[in-house]
């Protein structure tokens, strides 16, 4: 399922974020950038000890990144320009501010990745798996945050020209395709 908005390909698959095509990966990580479990473990064992090493760099100088940001690593042994790892909110019932911070997540890793040139990027389902993040809601906050934010631009601003939310989970995959034909 595929949508264009703005000239910019929007879409979704299900599968292993790290053997996606193309140029930037986003990573659910954990606020320390330490790799993890799920996509985040994913991505630093296919990625090798180089992401690890500079993340332990980013640890250095800011002392991690809070929820709701992202910062940019190359890619280690993955063939991509770079990972964009951001940090999603632990759900806490949702009056903490949580879909307001996993929007974040989404508008900062396109800032991130537009201010890098990238023409393509992929999203995992960020906060569903151990943050326990309603993968509806989740659903529906990054499918209207990359929306509104690609719709938003000038084209000039936007070098991307195709985002691809990547669910590794068969369910997450129907629903996001079924919540993408909303906006068709």
């Amino acid at each position: 399922m595929q949508i264009t908005v703005n000239n910019v390909v929007i879409s979704v698959s299900e599968g292993n974020i790290t053997v996606w095509q193309g140029e930037m990966i986003v990573n659910a990580s954990n606020s320390g950038l330490y790799g993890g479990g799920g996509v985040d473990g994913a991505i630093h064992r296919a990625g090798g000890p180089r992401i690890a090493e500079e993340c332990a760099v980013i640890r250095q100088k800011q002392g991690g990144i809070l929820p709701g940001e992202a910062a940019l690593t190359t890619a280690g042994l993955l063939p991509f320009r770079g990972v964009i790892h951001t940090v999603g909110p632990i759900w806490k019932g949702g009056s903490a501010g949580e879909t307001a911070i996993l929007s974040k997540c989404y508008l900062s890793s396109l800032d991130l990745a537009c201010s890098h040139g990238a023409r393509s990027v992929a999203f995992p389902n960020i906060s569903t798996g151990v943050y326990n993040f309603p993968k509806d809601l989740a659903c529906r906050t990054a499918l209207d945050s990359v929306i509104t934010y690609v719709r938003e631009r000038k084209s000039a601003e936007l070098p991307l020209q195709r985002i691809e939310f990547i669910c590794f989970e068969h369910d997450n995959a129907e629903l996001y395709e079924a919540m993408l034909k909303d906006y068709s």
